[in-house]
């Protein structure tokens, strides 16, 4: 009986697959006749995937761009699918959607595999990860690796389940014959690290001098953060001693994460201290490093600081990300500046990025407060030029502003 129904349910998604592959063509390119070529279809589901909040249509999204792991763009697209389901809450709505997804004839291969085994992580189904890598030889055919192990401690540490993480880590290399590799290692620092034992990373460490595995970049940057977020600095400064053994000079990425962690402990002064000795010493930064500040004065209450920041990174030259805008616009429009609001919204539009609709909101309602109407207007028509979304809401908005 129970296969019968099986049976059946299977005829009938069938047909339904059949039944829509229409349907969901037509959700891609409504307006086009001919057929979207595969980069495209991702591109367009990407696209729809960022302002869609139906779970249903979410689903639909994915299968009409048949996305497949193999891509770069269709990685992106999965991830936000199931961020986007895991914030509605749809958590048996991802089990079935990667189960049926992991039974596609075209998606028969280990790095496949290993990406549906990372996005099981993502949604917090760290059984069905672990589950995946225990079926993969009988059930699939498709031979375990480290890349596979690697994924699955991955998952492991994306669902926080740090306990299995440490027993994966100690006992599946023995159990299924696989060499732990300098991205094994990096997972379970990151792991050790996120979950507040980075002291557990000195065995780590010691473990792959003895198997004679090099740290790079990655390793120490992973300890760096986690000693910070346990403001052990005797700790970072062993880190950084290492560096020196091993002959690695710590590079910008190195100094990024260092200032990022400062900013999150609400050291931004600290961080900026440590920006300046940078620069005195001629090593060139980038964008994130000022981001990293941006964000950490902005949290602080620190808005001319944060200012300042930005005015000193424009004018060496670096152009700020659209992050960067955001979160400037933002934070100044709570700790209400408006007019400095409004000039950041200005070089953010002319750089072709909108904020969101609550921080545009609280813009021009910020500047109908402070008698700026005549701007108010003409940012909501900005907005309403470049977003078709909103813009009956903008209209009810823009009608209740002072005459």
């Amino acid at each position: 009986m129970a296969s019968l129904r099986t049976k059946l349910r299977f005829t009938t998604t069938l047909h339904h697959h059949h039944h829509h592959r229409r349907h969901y063509s037509s959700i891609l390119n409504p307006n086009s006749k001919s057929p979207l070529s595969a980069k495209s279809k991702s591109r367009a589901a990407l696209t729809l995937l960022k302002s869609e909040s139906d779970p249903t249509r979410i689903l639909d999204i994915c299968r009409a761009a048949s996305l497949t792991p193999e891509s770069h763009l269709d990685r992106i697209a999965y991830s936000k699918a199931i961020n986007k389901l895991k914030t509605l809450n749809q958590i048996p709505t991802i089990r079935s959607f990667l189960q049926e997804t992991t039974t596609r004839p075209d998606l028969k291969s280990e790095r496949v595999i290993a990406h549906f085994i990372v996005l099981y992580g993502q949604a917090g189904l760290v059984d069905e990860a672990l589950k995946t890598f225990e079926e993969m030889e009988g059930k699939m055919g498709i031979s375990r690796t480290e890349k596979t192990l690697n994924s699955l401690l991955f998952a492991c540490v994306l669902g926080k389940d740090y306990g299995l993480m440490k027993r994966v880590f100690v006992e599946f290399p023995k159990r299924y014959d696989l060499v732990p590799n300098l991205d094994t290692y990096n997972v379970v620092i990151k792991g050790f690290c996120e979950s507040g034992s980075s002291s557990s990373v000195y065995s780590i460490l010691d473990e792959m001098s003895r198997k004679n595995v090099k740290p790079n970049a990655e390793t120490f940057g992973n300890c760096i953060t986690g000693f910070y977020k346990e403001e052990k600095y005797e700790d970072v400064g062993k880190m950084l001693e290492m560096m020196k053994e091993y002959n690695m000079a710590p590079g910008i990425s190195t100094y990024n994460i260092r200032i990022q962690s400062l900013c999150k402990l609400k050291k931004s002064g600290e961080a900026k201290a440590l920006l300046d000795g940078i620069l005195s010493r001629g090593l060139k930064v980038n964008h994130v490093t000022y981001g990293h500040l941006i964000l950490g004065f902005c949290r602080e209450g620190n808005f001319e600081e944060a200012k300042n920041v930005f005015n000193k990174m424009v004018s060496s030259g670096l152009k700020p990300d659209a992050e960067c805008y955001f979160t400037l616009v933002y934070y100044l429009c709570q700790g209400r500046d408006f007019k400095a609001a409004l000039k950041i919204y200005k070089k953010c539009l002319a750089d072709g990025w909108v904020p969101n609709f609550s921080t545009m909101k609280s813009l021009v309602e910020g500047l109908a407060s402070i008698e700026k109407v005549d701007e108010a207007r003409e940012v909501i028509a900005q907005v309403k030029e470049k977003i078709s979304r909103n813009v009956e809401k903008w209209d009810e908005i823009e009608e209740a502003l002072p005459k």
